[in-house]
């Protein structure tokens, strides 16, 4: 009689995670110094959340993610993920409440061009009610500057996110700036990035 072969499930794997940990990590170490409670908006696979999680033991870290996406990444939290990394949480950031206790930093990475533009508002409207005052929020990814790319290839991608979805694309600084800045958070820096992505920092007054 043949033995029966557990069966192994994969976990979800993005390739640019891995490569742009690094670098996000050590403007994190930085910018979310003093901080104690992190909520990262969009966990996807949930690389960035262990790998971050494991390399900043004092802060306390908060996955979270929409509901189709919850398996892959409940399954690497539970399978990796250290005592300071939190069960994820479903969060819809149109929806309110968010189902997260109060943070003091906030990060989200490659989420803002895959939104539509009302999520996007959403987003920054909805933050303050889980925010304490002087919450640091960091956004990684692509952006475009008086309306033009930093890069071709960036001009390229915009297209193919376009091509498949009509209301995503890459984002203006100085738009997504002034949705920031109604929320009640200040501009404070802005760090360049390998693969023309940029790493934005507010601070809420």
């Amino acid at each position: 009689m043949k033995r029966k072969v557990p069966t192994v499930t994969m976990l979800p794997h993005s390739d640019a995670c891995e490569r742009n940990k690094e670098p996000i990590l050590e403007v994190l170490r930085k910018e979310f110094a003093g901080r104690t409670h992190v909520l990262e908006v969009g966990s996807g696979t949930g690389q960035h959340a262990v790998h971050f999680a494991l390399a900043m033991p004092e802060l306390v870290w908060q996955p979270s993610e929409t509901a189709e996406a919850m398996p892959g990444l409940r399954r690497r939290i539970f399978r990796e993920g250290p005592k300071n990394l939190r069960a994820p949480v479903e969060l819809d950031v149109t929806r309110l409440p968010w189902d997260v206790r109060k943070v003091d930093a906030v990060f989200t990475a490659n989420t803002l061009h895959i939104m539509h533009w009302p999520q996007v508002e959403a987003f920054f409207a909805n933050l303050p009610a889980v925010a304490r005052p002087g919450t640091v929020l960091a956004i990684y990814g692509p952006f475009r500057y008086g309306g033009r790319y930093t890069s071709e290839s960036n001009a390229s991608f915009d297209e193919m996110l376009h091509a498949q979805d009509r209301d995503s694309g890459i984002r203006d600084f100085e738009a997504v700036d002034s949705l920031a800045r109604k929320a009640g958070f200040a501009f404070v820096a802005d760090h360049r990035m390998p693969a023309n992505n940029q790493v934005l920092v507010w601070r809420l007054a």
